[in-house]
């Protein structure tokens, strides 16, 4: 990426010509804060993760990313199965003609409007864990459901000895059991590897042992820090491995930083020696901490505020890391809250843009 020591983007010329004489829309081209994806980067981790879960073992997670264009991206290379957290996910995945295997991995207590997805034709399975989100399911018109399992963190899940008895409930209510599953999200971020592998072995025997109880062919759950220690179930439920974050970088799996957020300078304090951007907490998820700077190199996040991001300068220098006008790019702690804010992610290779993946399906 280039930035404004090098490129005049925005006083209207860059490479030596004109904005109006070039075809090319470059990365400092872009209104800041602009989400940018490096699509080469995002190509090799679809082909990484293929290598190990190709085609409809993977169930690529849609709220990792809430966009049918990238989610289209992904159909084109054999996954054509999709997992999604809300019901508009699934509803906008089934309108853009990607509803051929559309799971929503959670419990809802209204399912009417799945139901309506349902006759219009795409095949939908829904989360249950409880009688009344058995009922909800057949009352809404699904057909389909996976008796969610709670392997380990307390979120949403049955209590394991309980999978069997639901399973005869939802087939008694005239739903068809696909079989199980249950994340281990409590797991999947942990930094030690071993104790990632033996947690995630406890979590997936759970699994596994109420998928004795309830029956069927699939066995969902799993997710991007499990993505090669997961031996039990038969479709990956990943989807941050797509883009990354900090957070998942800290684990050193085999996939690239295909997101950065591109900020402009707009304030330099050379007594203080920082400077500020315009990105702030109003654009990047900050539950999983401070994001990090890939450019300017060393620089080092102080304060994220609402719409600010102070910058200062390498340790052991005292000057600004960037002068007014310079770009920066900013790598998110979180990617999955971090893109729910924006409008679209602009496709890059090298400073290019190519593309733009509006995140339609953001909100709920």
């Amino acid at each position: 990426m280039t930035t404004a020591r090098t490129c005049a983007a925005r006083r209207g010329t860059c490479d030596g010509r004109p904005r109006a004489y070039r075809d090319a829309v470059l990365i400092d081209d872009l209104p800041t804060p602009a989400l940018v994806v490096d699509l080469d980067a995002f190509d090799r981790n679809v082909a990484t993760m293929a290598a190990r879960w190709p085609g409809a073992t993977l169930r690529p997670h849609v709220k990792a990313f809430k966009s049918t264009a990238l989610a289209r991206r992904l159909a084109d290379a054999g996954h054509r199965g999709f997992c999604c957290a809300t019901i508009r996910e699934m509803e906008g995945m089934a309108a853009a003609g990607l509803g051929d295997d559309l799971l929503l991995a959670n419990e809802v207590l209204d399912a009417r409007r799945l139901g309506v997805l349902v006759e219009g034709g795409a095949r939908i399975t829904v989360a249950v864990d409880s009688p009344e989100t058995i009922a909800a399911a057949a009352a809404g018109g699904v057909r389909e459901v996976l008796i969610d399992v709670c392997v380990g963190l307390p979120r949403c899940g049955c209590v394991p000895a309980d999978a069997g008895g639901l399973a005869e409930q939802a087939r008694a209510a005239g739903l068809m059991v696909r079989g199980v599953m249950g994340y281990e999200g409590h797991v999947v971020g942990l930094e030690d590897r071993a104790e990632r592998t033996a947690r995630g072995d406890e979590s997936m025997a759970v699994l596994a042992a109420a998928h004795e109880a309830v029956g069927g062919d699939v066995v969902s759950g799993g997710g991007s820090g499990t993505w090669d220690l997961n031996h039990t179930v038969t479709e990956l439920q990943a989807g941050s491995f797509l883009l990354g974050d900090t957070a998942y970088a800290k684990l050193g799996m085999p996939f690239e930083q295909a997101l950065s957020l591109v900020g402009t300078v707009i304030s330099v304090n050379r007594e203080g020696g920082w400077a500020v951007a315009d990105v702030g907490l109003k654009s990047l998820g900050m539950d999983h901490g401070k994001p990090s700077l890939a450019e300017p190199p060393g620089a080092r996040v102080w304060i994220t505020s609402d719409e600010h991001l102070t910058i200062g300068p390498p340790k052991g220098q005292a000057d600004p890391p960037a002068r007014i006008g310079d770009r920066v790019r900013v790598i998110p702690a979180h990617v999955d809250p971090t893109i729910a804010y924006h409008e679209r992610m602009y496709v890059t290779r090298g400073d290019e843009v190519v593309d733009t993946w509006p995140v339609d399906l953001r909100n709920w």
